[in-house]
């Protein structure tokens, strides 16, 4: 019996990784820097991805100021993010069956937070998994097994809700049944291994999942 929904946040609820991407793009045009898109679109949803996004700046330049000016560009984004398609209806209606919700995220806490906090959706979810606590990110399965001993639950009675591949891979080492729903950024990712793949959760609805995934 399905008896858990888990989300993932970053790119899943909130599309924060096309906002950064287009953060840095925002800093290499303001210096007059080319950007490449494709490059930073490849680093996207891979937590152990060894990736320098100011190579393009010549070595004597102040890193840290960069990144400073790309946090304000990143901060000035977030705050038009729209929630994606069809996450709003998916918590509606788990709030009409007697199931948990729950995050599972590689940010950290004061970041998943303050986004939830912002959109008015930190209620819905009743416990939440974030980067610091757990000792491995995702593509380890700590933060579903986090969530899964939490709620005195077993892989296979919780569906998650993941758009790359480290953390569909994450979710699916935890046994957990995984839906996958790429954005822009992470449609090229690999999701052989998902139980499901949609164009946007806006296409699927609680009832169908529950049906496919019901033992």
């Amino acid at each position: 019996m399905i008896r858990a929904l888990v989300f993932d946040f970053d790119g899943l609820i909130l599309d924060t990784e096309s906002s950064l991407i287009g953060a840095y793009a925002d800093v290499h045009s303001a210096h007059g820097v080319p950007f490449d898109h494709d490059l930073f679109m490849r680093s996207v949803g891979h937590a152990d991805y060894a990736f320098d996004p100011w190579h393009a700046f010549e070595k004597r330049s102040d890193r840290a100021a960069l990144e400073e000016q790309r946090r304000g560009f990143n901060r000035e984004r977030d705050l038009h993010l729209p929630v994606l398609p069809g996450v709003t209806a998916l918590l509606d209606a788990a709030q009409t069956r007697p199931l948990h919700v729950a995050l599972a995220s590689n940010s950290p806490h004061a970041h998943c937070e303050r986004h939830l906090i912002r959109i008015g959706l930190l209620d819905r979810f009743e416990f939440l998994a974030c980067r610091e606590d757990v000792s491995l990110p995702k593509p380890a399965p700590d933060l579903y097994k986090l969530v899964l001993t939490h709620l005195g639950l077993r892989g296979h009675e919780a569906i998650a809700f993941e758009d790359s591949h480290t953390g569909s891979l994450a979710a699916r080492r935890a046994n957990l049944w995984t839906v996958a729903a790429p954005n822009p950024s992470t449609a090229h990712h690999d999701f052989a291994h998902v139980s499901l793949r949609v164009k946007s959760l806006a296409d699927v609805t609680l009832d169908s999942l529950i049906q496919q995934f019901q033992r």
